[in-house]
């Protein structure tokens, strides 16, 4: 079965509500024909409401970065899934790797982060991948299988019929620097096979699998010439329309 690809932007920490306001005018036009992918945007929290006002009647569906896994509460200056699909978010995006290393996340958090993502129908995005350390060491295949299982653990397939994995090497975010579409393709066909192991091959064989890490125009065609890759979570190369656009038209005739 041939998977859907997704190219997926995260601006991160970039953007006033007026300059998300002038990305998308510049972008909806640049993807405007594009029909066999989808195409997500995940500005930041404070740029959502505008984002899925402008973002009405186009082929982009709009993500957030991150939430917490409380519906309401005393949790000073966090965002939940409740709100988020309060004002027309599709996508969240879970366990980002700065949020894993910068924020200290662990997987537990992440494990519910997820399941309160899913009682709102929202689609997770769960983000995996090693350190430069761990895979100097050998230990990539490890880390991933251990995120993956302790991050999914205690959900059923149906539970998870909407769920994306991200794979991103924390060496190549923000770095410049991109695995080999051999190396990304090693990590996301021992992902699918993993699993496969903990769920069924029909779930492992439908499910989306994302490279991200220094996706460029450049690199993009390259990479998603690999069986098991089905798109891409893009980081810096997101934040200029015309750049971005370019991505999520990989393969098409000019």
């Amino acid at each position: 079965m041939k998977r859907r690809p997704l190219i997926a932007g995260n601006w991160k920490m970039h953007k006033t509500v007026p300059e998300t306001l002038a990305y998308i005018e510049a972008f909806k036009s640049l993807v405007a024909g594009v029909e066999d992918r989808d195409i997500m945007l995940a500005p930041p929290f404070t740029s959502l409401d505008a984002a899925e006002r402008a973002l009405e009647g186009t082929n982009i569906y709009l993500g957030a970065q991150n939430c917490h896994w409380a519906d309401e509460g005393a949790f000073t200056g966090e965002i939940s899934p409740k709100m988020l699909a309060d004002i027309g978010v599709t996508y969240v995006i879970i366990g980002h790797s700065e949020r894993r290393h910068i924020f200290g996340e662990t997987d537990k958090v992440i494990r519910q982060k997820i399941e309160a993502v899913l009682k709102y129908d929202l689609i997770p995005i769960l983000c995996i991948g090693e350190t430069l350390e761990e895979r100097e060491a050998g230990k990539t295949l490890k880390v991933l299988e251990t995120q993956l299982k302790e991050g999914l653990k205690g959900f059923s397939v149906a539970d998870l019929k909407s769920l994306v994995v991200a794979y991103e090497p924390v060496w190549a975010i923000g770095t410049g620097k991109t695995a080999t579409p051999e190396q990304a393709e090693e990590a996301h066909a021992f992902v699918r096979k993993i699993l496969a192991e903990m769920f069924n091959q029909e779930f492992a064989d439908n499910l989306r699998i994302l490279y991200g890490g220094s996706v460029k125009p450049e690199n993009v065609v390259g990479l998603m010439a690999r069986p098991d890759i089905d798109g891409a979570l893009v980081g810096g190369a997101s934040l200029k329309p015309d750049v971005f656009a370019k991505i999520v038209c990989f393969g098409r005739m000019e």
